[in-house]
Parts: C-alpha cells; sequence; structure tokens
C-alpha cells in the first residue's frame, strides 16, 4: 500500500515537459519484523533478505510480498548481502550476516549455515563483498578493517581506525578499501607499499558510504546532515543543504545515474550530480540499510518501526523529435507524439527496466524480455527474451548496441538478431556507461577500463579492432561524431582538456578547449557543443582544427552561463538548440544560429556559390571562417580565395592564389596536404604520382633535408639539386655541413652544375605544363 499522509518534493524537482522520474514506495500492511530492520539486500534473481533485531531473516519476491522466514539467528545482526555472483547472473546460493558477537556467519539460499568466523571484538558494523566476488572485507567496534577469502579464511588486518568503523565499500577494481573514520574518510590500497588517502568529509561523524561500479564515484552521509558527493580521488563533486536529521543510509544504483538517501522519515531519490528527483516521507522512522535490484528499477530500505519500504522508479521520461516516452506505471508507458497529441499505450507482461529512443526506434527493456517497436508502426514490435540486466543502450541507424549482465556487450539489428560481440582482454561489461563507450554507424569506441589512457576502436558489424588510440594521461569521456563521414572522435581527459581526432588514417590528438565539463556532437550536423569554464561553447566546424588551426577561433560561439554550475550535463542537441541540464537539475535551453548548419548542408554537396550567397547575406566572420575551412577541406580553391579575402586572411590568401596556378591535381592537391599541416602525406602523394621533384623541393622548401635526401638517393635522381640548395642554405647562415649523408654527397658530386641542373628542372617543370594541360 502507499504510505497515507503529507507527500512533500524538493523546490528543485525537476520537471521537463511536465513529469519527473520519482520512487513510489510501498510497504506490506503488516510488518514482519517486530524490531527494528538492520539488513536489506536484493538478489540478482530479484529474491530480497531482510534480517532485523528480532535475529529473523526474511526472503521477500519483487513485488514486496514475503515469502518465507528463512532462518532464526541466535545474536542480534547489523548487516546482511548476498554475494556479488547474484547481481545478474542467476540466484546466488549463498549470504553473509555481520553479528553483534563480532562474528559473521555464511549462510546458503536454503537457510543452512555454512561456517560462522569470529572475527572481531566487539559488533561487526558492516561487511561488504569486492565487486569481484572473492573477497569479504568486515569492520567493526574494535576500529579494525579485516579482508578474508570468500570461503570465510582470514587474509589481513588492512587498516585501523581511531573510532568506530561505521562503513566501507570496494573501489570499482576491487584494488583499494574506503572506509570512515570519525569525520573523515579513508582510501586503503591493498598494495601494502601503497599510501592511503584520507580527508576530512563531514562536519560529524561519518555514517554511511557507497562507491559505484561505473562512475567511481562515491557518496557518503552523517550526522551532519548532509551528503556528499566525491571522485576517486577524494575531492568533492557536491553537497546538499542540511536535512532534518542524520543521513543514516545512501546506496547508488548500479547503473550509476542515481543514488537513494535514508534518514529519519525520509527517503529521497538523487541524480548522479546530487539534485534531487523526489522526496518520500513515510512514517517509519530512520532508514538503516538500502540495496538496489541490479536492473537499477527498485530499491528497498530498511526501516526503524519493522516495515521494509519498497521504492519502484515511476514517471521516467525519454523524449526525441516529436516523440515523448513516459513511464506511468511499472508495466506500460505511453507514448505521446507533441505535434499532433495522438496517444499510444503499450503495456508490458513485466516491469520496464531500461528503455531508448531515437527518431526511428524505442527499445523496451523489461524483467524477461526486449521489446523492439517502429516509430512508424506501434502495434507489432520484434519481441525477443531477455536475459540479464541492461545497463545501457545505444542507437545508431540501421543497428544498436546493448551491454547487460548476461552476454556483455553485444550490437543487434532492429529484428532483434546478434550481429557481433565486440570484446577485448580485461573488458568489463558492467563498468561501461555512456562516459566510456560511444557508437556510431560505423564505429565503436570504448576506453579500456585496465589501461585508460587508451581507447579502442571496432567496427560494429564485425567486432573486428580497428586500432587503438593512445593518449598520455586517463580519458574520461568519449563520443563519436554521429553525422555522415568523415568520422571523429572527441575525448576528454581527466585533466579536463577536450582534444579531437580522426578515427581513420592517422589519428592525431587536436586540442580544442581546458576545464570542460560535458560535450555533445549535434545529432543532425557536424557542430558540436561544451560546457566549459562557466560558459557554452559551440564548434561550428570543428573540422577546421584539422584543415587551417588559425581559423579555429573565429568559427566559434561563446556565451558566459555561469549558472549552468560546474556539473552541468549537455543532455540534447539536435539542429539549432542545445539543451543542458544545470547542477541543481534545472533544465536550461540555448539557441544558436541556423546558418552554420545550413552552410555546411550546402558545402557537403559541393553547393559552393549558394554557399558564397549565403555568407554575403548574412555578413558574418565566423560563417566566412567556416567557408574558408569548409572550402579548403572540399578542395575548392576559388570559394576558399574569396572567404579568405572576406575576413582579410591576405597571406592565405596569396597561397591560395599560388595553389591555383599549378599546373597538376596532383601538386595543388599536395600543397592543400601541407596547407593542412599533412606533410608526410602531401609528399607521398606527389611521390606515388611520380613528381619525384616536386617532392623534393618541398622537403627543401620545409627544411628536411635527410627526407630529401633520401628521395633522391632512392630515385637516383635530382641529388644535384638536393646539393645545391643545401650549400646555399648554409652559406647563408654560415654554418659548415654537419649531416653525414650530405657530407659523403657534396664528396661524390663535388661541385654542382647549376646550368645543368636547371636546364633537368626546367624539362620537369615543362613535363608538368604538359600533363596539365593534357588533365585540362
Amino acid at each position: 500500500m502507499r504510505f497515507v499522509g503529507q507527500r512533500r518534493r524538493d523546490p528543485l524537482l525537476v520537471r521537463v515537459r511536465g513529469g519527473s522520474m520519482e520512487l513510489s514506495v510501498t510497504s506490506h500492511p503488516v510488518n514482519k519484523h517486530t524490531e527494528i530492520v538492520t539488513g536489506v539486500s536484493w538478489s540478482g534473481s530479484n529474491e530480497l533478505l531482510t534480517v532485523g533485531d528480532d535475529k529473523v531473516v526474511w526472503m521477500w519476491n519483487a513485488e514486496g510480498e514475503p515469502q518465507a522466514t528463512l532462518l532464526e539467528v541466535e545474536c542480534f545482526c547489523t548487516s546482511l548481502l548476498w554475494h556479488p555472483a547474484s547481481q545478474g547472473r542467476g540466484g546466488s546460493e549463498l549470504f553473509v550476516v555481520g553479528c553483534t558477537d563480532g562474528s559473521f556467519k555464511l549462510i546458503t539460499k536454503q537457510g543452512r549455515l555454512e561456517k560462522s568466523v569470529a572475527a572481531h571484538q566487539g559488533a561487526i558494523t558492516a561487511v561488504r563483498w569486492s565487486m569481484d566476488g572473492t573477497s569479504l572485507a568486515t569492520c567493526g567496534e574494535d576500529k579494525v578493517v579485516k579482508s578474508w577469502s570468500r570461503n570465510g579464511m582470514f587474509r589481513a588486518n588492512l587498516a585501523e581506525a581511531e573510532g568506530t568503523i561505521y562503513a566501507l565499500a570496494w573501489s570499482p577494481e576491487s584494488d583499494q578499501l574506503l572506509f570512515t573514520n570519525g569525520k573523515h574518510l579513508v582510501i586503503r590500497p591493498l598494495q601494502p607499499s601503497s599510501k592511503q588517502t584520507m580527508w576530512k568529509a563531514h562536519d560529524a561523524p561519518v555514517l554511511s558510504v557507497d562507491w559505484n561500479a561505473v562512475t567511481g564515484l562515491i557518496v557518503s552521509g552523517g550526522e551532519d546532515c548532509k551528503y556528499r558527493i566525491w571522485d576517486g580521488y577524494g575531492r568533492q563533486l557536491y553537497c546538499s543543504a542540511a536535512v532534518e536529521f542524520s543521513i543514516t543510509s545512501v546506496a547508488w544504483a548500479p547503473n550509476g545515474r542515481y543514488f537513494a538517501v535514508g534518514s529519519f522519515n525520509m527517503l529521497r531519490l538523487c541524480d548522479k550530480t546530487g539534485w534531487s528527483y523526489s522526496r518520500d516521507q513515510p512514517s517509519c522512522g530512520s532508514l538503516f540499510d538500502l540495496s538496489w535490484t541490479a536492473d537499477s528499477t527498485q530499491v528497498a530500505a530498511a526501516s526503524g518501526s519493522g516495515a521494509v519500504l519498497f521504492g519502484q522508479l515511476v514517471h521516467r521520461e525519454l523524449s526525441c523529435g516529436a516523440w515523448e516516452v513516459r513511464q506511468e506505471e511499472g508495466a506500460s508507458l505511453a507514448v505521446i507524439n507533441v505535434l499532433d497529441d495522438s496517444r499510444e499505450d503499450l503495456q508490458f507482461k513485466d516491469r520496464v527496466t531500461e528503455m531508448s529512443l531515437s527518431s526511428h526506434h524505442l527499445i523496451v527493456i523489461t524483467a524477461s524480455q526486449c521489446c523492439i517497436y517502429s516509430t512508424s508502426n506501434w502495434n507489432t514490435p520484434h519481441i525477443s527474451e531477455q536475459k540479464g540486466n541492461v545497463s545501457l543502450m545505444l542507437q545508431s541507424t540501421t543497428h544498436f548496441a546493448i551491454i547487460d549482465t548476461i552476454n556483455g556487450l553485444q550490437i543487434l539489428n532492429y529484428d532483434g538478431r546478434v550481429l557481433s560481440q565486440p570484446r577485448f582482454q580485461g573488458m568489463r561489461s558492467e563498468a561501461l556507461s555512456v562516459s566510456n563507450v560511444s557508437y556510431s554507424q560505423d564505429m565503436l569506441a570504448i576506453v579500456d577500463q585496465g589501461e585508460p589512457k587508451s581507447v579502442r576502436l571496432f567496427d560494429p558489424l564485425t567486432a573486428k579492432a580497428l586500432g587503438v588510440l593512445q593518449h598520455t594521461i586517463d580519458v574520461e569521456q568519449i563520443a563519436l561524431s554521429l553525422s555522415r563521414a568523415p568520422r571523429r572522435l572527441v575525448l576528454v581527459d581527466k585533466n579536463r582538456d577536450m582534444y579531437m581526432t580522426p578515427v581513420q588514417g592517422a589519428q592525431e590528438l587536436n586540442k580544442l578547449h581546458v576545464m570542460v565539463d560535458t560535450m555533445r556532437w549535434n545529432e543532425d550536423n557536424v557542430s558540436l557543443a561544451a560546457v566549459a569554464d562557466g560558459h557554452l561553447v559551440v564548434w561550428y566546424y570543428p573540422e577546421t582544427v584539422l584543415i587551417d588551426r588559425d581559423l579555429l577561433p573565429l568559427t566559434i560561439h561563446k556565451e558566459s552561463a555561469p549558472e549552468l554550475g560546474k556539473a552541468a550535463e549537455i543532455i540534447d542537441f539536435r539542429g539549432t538548440r542545445v539543451t543542458v541540464r544545470r547542477s541543481d537539475g534545472a533544465i536550461v535551453t540555448f539557441s544558436i544560429s541556423p546558418y552554420p548548419s545550413l552552410l555546411e548542408r550546402f558545402c557537403s554537396n559541393n553547393e559552393w556559390e549558394p554557399a558564397l550567397r549565403l555568407c554575403r547575406y548574412v555578413k558574418s566572420k565566423q560563417l566566412w571562417a567556416a567557408l574558408a575551412a569548409m572550402a579548403v577541406g572540399g578542395k575548392e580553391l576559388h570559394t576558399a580565395e574569396v572567404a579568405y579575402a572576406a575576413i582579410e586572411e591576405v597571406d592565405k590568401l596569396l597561397f591560395m592564389c599560388h595553389i591555383k596556378e599549378l599546373p597538376t591535381s596532383e601538386a595543388r592537391e599536395a600543397e592543400l596536404l601541407l596547407f593542412r599541416r599533412r606533410l608526410p602525406e602531401a609528399i607521398t602523394v606527389l611521390v606515388q604520382s611520380g613528381w619525384i621533384y616536386r617532392a623534393i623541393k618541398m622537403c627543401i622548401h620545409n627544411f628536411l633535408w635527410e627526407k630529401a635526401y633520401d628521395l633522391a638517393r632512392q630515385h637516383q635522381a635530382y641529388l644535384d639539386v638536393v646539393l645545391f640548395h643545401r650549400t646555399k642554405y648554409l652559406t647563408n647562415i654560415n654554418r659548415e655541413e654537419t649531416i653525414p649523408k650530405l657530407q659523403q654527397l657534396a664528396q661524390e658530386l663535388g661541385t654542382v652544375d647549376e646550368e645543368q641542373m636547371r636546364q633537368k628542372i626546367e624539362a620537369e617543370k615543362a613535363r608538368e605544363r604538359e600533363r596539365g594541360g593534357v588533365g585540362a
């Protein structure tokens, strides 16, 4: 039943188009526990165990109905936890209970006591399995943190605090332990030689902590009536306002997108950045423990009144273009077309656990099915069996990626058929999220969790590895461009610097900005948006950084937006609208100019004359600069010449005029590549086309003397040209020859016959003019 009484929501409750995610909280009409409930834990098969001061362990189903009394424990219990093998991989056969006599007990699902271990002097306050389930950590009133094997064999005393340790948590990689120490939090690495990290977290003792495996974020609650969010280095990301009573429990949803906070007569649902979705005030006393189902849709709470609360996520929303999807009940969705107000009601046999919406398809995951709808036909979905809990779905035009706890990462078409299963050594599918995975029609990019400086690239249709992009520091966020080729990858590293690189051919990281909080590619064109250092920044044509970096500042739209805060997130960038969720959860929409996207459409279709007319009409330096970059990229020299003239870039205008006068298309292409700072490719174009003299001369002009010599020696031509220009260069700077190759060349050739050399060069130029005339 739903609790009777006033239900209060926070003033910062986010409402997008009339709705918001919240918890629908219920409890059984009759309390099964006669004393306070001290521990709750969900298994992967959605079985809930609860234990209280009545020493009874109860089992519940996902609907909140008690199933059976599993056993009675001979002493009071302080905590309870299923073994993590249950998380999405079927039912676990083992759970652990911590007791006030200092022991923990390993008990089977059938209620049989496997082992009782005397672990601490005084009560055990917390027990935690490692993420991989191979280790158990315990802490207690004796101020000590200990580790144990899965079977309860003692391993080590890991740490000692100054007072009672109230809570602990494992790091995502299970190589560190986080525990409370009075007002402080401590991260203790398992390696004996590693130094621990300790920081003051609250103004009063810390009572509860949790560390998320997907995001790597820490949430803590304390007697100062506040909850706070930290990164893995102890840096504070969010601090709540003080509530009325101490924060007694916190718990991340497994997907890392939100967490629950418990206090006296309060259950709050919060976004990963800290702001509140909703707050319920059941009359149940303090909430001492929280546990989420593996699919992140339901939370159970242990209360001081003996009631077990069940909070079901409802009112989730998705929107894309004209479509809105709203979850009104656990097993039903409403699909609304905002253009004509038409509505479709979709019913499912199980509760909805995950959903994804694009312009063409809606994918709905329930407890047992995967339903794939086309937005043009809501009556006949493709339905397939779904095993495991889905943590992430990403869509492209003809296929989509899905990550679950059974199959890991899979690529499927919209008929539900599996196309591929990309894998690499050390990949942990449970740690994949929208930050470290990016997906497009022809490319899949994944940050290697074992080596965060590496981004692995795959063909989504065949799962073939396409290479590894290396960065110098850890990568925290990636995004592949969504519009047509060429495909580009943008990454944000641990220093919050943003880089862009091609993913085909030579991969070169080009810095775009610093202090970047969030970024997103436009769904419809090649523009890129980011929130950085209190500003909204939009790159109308980010390809400019690969074509003419000097023009990049001219192609940027930048406006001050200090009200967004430090934890803002761009949730949609489509057409001319950038939608940003502020650090307090409010939605802010920014509008940008429509002309750059129109210009890009003209240029991509080689409609250069309409592009010039648009720039002349708008009279914007931003637009002219973007056109100059697009024209150079499209090898349209006349348009580039006009654009550079409009922005008064005289040197580049003259260079475009020089390129236009070159006799052959290969020479023009090579000079354009040189203009784009792609010298090796320019030389390759000339050599492959047979223009050896021009390739050598390009090396000489760029002072690549050894490269020029190697080309001349390889083709046994124009060695005298290399020696002549080298000698002239050294004479001008009054230096002696220091390159052994060229010293030997000078001994071989002696004095260069300048007249003979110039005749040879003139003959080559005549051949170029002849080839150019034939080509014309």
